[in-house]
């Protein structure tokens, strides 16, 4: 079992008159054996949350509950939580072998030989036996990164809790160990939460993720749920790469107006946001907007692309529409030209429309979020 609810959790830094407040009210359950992404910019609180969850911060106010056991206040050796850190904190001095086995020798007593067995068992597991014999300095970082996570394993415990421990790693490094991590935590099957700020990363690893933003969540959901159906202009723009693309509207009634474009509603979209303010941001997602050959079709609009970027199956054409940069994804097999107008549609049933005030979702794409056969 490894399920973990946060009640109302609350981090505040600083004494009274300049505290920050760095988790801010949390309330969220973990279920047991699920994959977990905090995702978020720096300084969102996402490990911070984590922190808490370890007992390496002290909770402000609230309630850290594992399996209906309150642990709030234990010390973090009693929690049965292992954390994987960003720098991997190994001990230099000692081998790979060594620092498996530190953790199980300072807070079990199982005797050298059942360590034994538990390192030797983990190190294969990572692929890392033929590297028990060396110390941290000589290994690669992803060598290391794997001494780490082994560290973690061999304590079986009910949640693992990992901080950016691929950030330190190459591009293409840090492709096959989140591979690697994904089938290493279906294989044990142990409660994962796992913190990035980068959201490929969420969107590819995670059961489910939960984007923060200022110490508060913001949504939690599917990877999918999150970008198709964002609750906020927030999480529109931090979860895909590139980002959504946002341009100020105004409804006229029928027809949303731009300085540099007019878009008109059909009589269904127009009756639906018929009681809402007047103001929006329009919201497309880059691979939604769609090249036209048609100069007449119903809302094209004409651009010039003012940078092009292939990179290989798909190319990046830049262009602006007013003082707004935005970015269409197209096939790497369409030719665009810098200086060659285009024509471009924002299909109807793809747009989304936020609160031009709050950031709050009123309408969201119409593309089908599908579940998972089961």
């Amino acid at each position: 079992m490894g399920q973990i609810d946060l009640r109302g959790m609350t981090k505040v830094f600083g004494e009274r008159g300049s505290e920050i407040i760095a988790v801010d009210d949390i309330d969220l359950t973990i279920e047991d054996g699920e994959f977990l992404v905090l995702v978020g910019p720096s300084g969102c609180g996402k490990s911070t949350t984590l922190r808490c969850i370890a007992g390496l911060e002290e909770v402000t106010h609230g309630d850290i509950v594992l399996d209906g056991t309150d642990i709030t206040d234990e010390k973090p050796k009693n929690r049965n939580i292992a954390m994987v850190f960003q720098n991997y904190a190994l001990y230099p001095h000692m081998t790979a072998e060594e620092n498996m086995a530190f953790g199980l020798k300072m807070t079990t007593d199982l005797g050298e030989d059942e360590i034994s067995v538990k390192v030797q068992e983990a190190a294969e597991m990572m692929g890392i036996q033929d590297l028990l014999d060396d110390k941290p300095g000589e290994l690669s970082g992803g060598q290391q990164q794997r001494v780490a996570l082994g560290r973690a394993i061999v304590r079986e415990p009910e949640v693992f809790l990992m901080d950016e421990p691929l950030s330190n790693l190459d591009a293409k490094l840090r492709t096959t160990m989140r591979t690697e991590l994904q089938d290493l935590q279906q294989r044990l099957d142990t409660t994962t939460v796992y913190v990035t700020h980068d959201q490929t990363e969420a969107m590819t690893m995670g059961d489910r993720i939960v984007v923060l933003n200022e110490g508060t969540i913001q949504q939690v959901g599917t990877p999918l749920e999150c970008y198709q159906q964002p609750n906020n202009k927030f999480v529109a723009g931090f979860i895909g790469s590139p980002s959504m693309n946002f341009v100020d509207v105004v409804n006229d009634g029928q027809v949303l107006t731009h300085e540099a474009f007019t878009y008109e509603l059909s009589d269904a979209m127009a009756s639906e946001l018929q009681d809402v303010d007047d103001a929006f941001v329009l919201g497309i997602r880059p691979e939604d907007i769609r090249i036209t050959n048609e100069a007449n079709d119903h809302n094209a609009i004409r651009i010039e692309p003012t940078v092009v970027e292939p990179v290989g199956d798909l190319t990046y054409v830049h262009f602006e529409l007013g003082d707004t940069q935005l970015t269409a994804t197209v096939s790497g097999d369409v030719p665009i030209q810098i200086g060659t107008d285009l024509e471009v549609i924002f299909p109807e049933d793809r747009i989304h429309l936020f609160d031009s005030e709050t950031g709050e979702a009123i309408k969201n794409s119409q593309r089908e979020v599908r579940s998972v056969p089961s």
